[in-house]
């Protein structure tokens, strides 16, 4: 009754087989990227740009890109972290190097040299799996850091061990630095969060994506019926690593503009992303998005809430964020497994058929 499916028919297989086969959801699709692309450059200020529009932008990003190794190819990872840190100074060494080169540029390549090293480091996946594989990608995490700290060509041998984002402009507009407005970082990274998930969800939903889930499922059942698994898990490492490269990049130059490896992107980053995943539900690129806002968010109204309306201390309202977390991780993996999504689709059923009982 809420969607008014009434009227609403197929008359073709790529119609059946649209992303929103509800015209409704197609309706509400479009108005929510009109209202991001036209409405919210409007209206931000650098508040809401610095403390939730950006970091949901960038931490979504991430989260697709572990939820296709994670969700979908069922591979764990712990080195999310150390990725991004490799997006991160590839994007560096790319904008000290070619300073005229467009900054779609430097992303982009940040993000395709992030997914050679997620190759390099997925290697493992073809023999081990399981509680192994994450210990493989943990150690990956923690070479990273120690590589980028330890080899200053990756900080141009500067005193402090620090990068920092030299000023750039695309067509004109000033997006790194602290003199870039905050509008234009927001569409900067919005543009990369719609590209991203735009091809995330048509791989999901082709022959690739299949053959991540036949993986996912049984392994030795999907190599039977003929599915590649070196093919397969590689094309997983490498397309997650270059999502999660292309946040790194934008992490450091749009988002923070100055780094410190060890302090930024360390495991506590890789934990980060793999509860955004958790909470938002494995194998969904709608739960990366309600992962990322949750857990962007949740500090955020813990602070209005907690610090500046009841006025309690800052430390307690760090560790009553701990302590939320880590009982909705308890509770979702098991009570509902898939998350946040999970409970957007049952919800969604229930209003199709209210205000009947079924």
């Amino acid at each position: 009754m809420f969607y008014r499916e009434a009227g609403d028919f197929k008359i073709s297989y790529n119609q059946d087989n649209q992303t929103f086969p509800i015209r409704f959801d197609r309706y509400r699709y479009y108005a929510v990227m009109v209202f991001a692309f036209a409405v919210v450059p409007f209206i931000i200020n650098d508040y809401w740009a610095n403390a939730i529009m950006l970091p949901f932008l960038i931490y979504a990003i991430a989260a697709i890109g572990l939820n296709i190794l994670t969700g979908y190819c069922g591979q764990v990872s712990l080195g999310t972290g150390g990725f991004m840190a490799v997006g991160a100074y590839a994007c560096y060494k790319l904008m000290t190097a070619f300073p005229d080169v467009s900054m779609f540029i430097h992303v982009l390549l940040a993000g395709g040299i992030t997914a050679l090293v997620g190759v390099l480091f997925g290697l493992p996946s073809l023999r081990i799996k399981g509680f192994y594989l994450a210990v493989a990608t943990l150690a990956a995490q923690f070479f990273l850091v120690w590589l980028f700290n330890r080899v200053p060509w990756f900080y141009n041998y500067s005193a402090s061990g620090q990068i920092n984002a030299p000023e750039r402009d695309v067509f004109g507009i000033i997006i790194t630095g602290p003199n870039a407005p905050a509008w234009a970082t927001y569409l900067f990274c919005l543009v990369f969060l719609a590209f991203c998930a735009l091809m995330a969800r048509n791989l999901t939903r082709g022959t690739i994506g299949r053959k991540w889930m036949a993986i996912r499922d049984m392994d030795i059942a999907a190599e039977i019926i003929g599915v590649n698994p070196m093919k397969a898990k590689m094309t997983a490492f490498a397309v997650s690593s270059f999502f999660v490269g292309i946040a790194g990049a934008l992490f450091f130059a749009v988002y923070l503009g100055a780094v410190e490896v060890g302090e930024v992107f360390n495991i506590q980053k890789s934990f980060l992303v793999l509860f955004m995943v958790i909470i938002g539900g494995l194998g969904s690129i709608f739960g990366s998005f309600a992962g990322a806002a949750f857990l962007v968010l949740l500090p955020v109204v813990l602070k209005v809430v907690g610090a500046d309306m009841l006025g309690w201390p800052t430390d307690i309202v760090a560790h009553l964020q701990l302590v939320i977390v880590g009982a909705l991780i308890i509770l979702f993996l098991i009570m509902e497994p898939h998350g946040l999504a999970q409970l957007w689709r049952v919800a969604k059923e229930k209003l199709r058929l209210w205000p009947f009982p079924h």
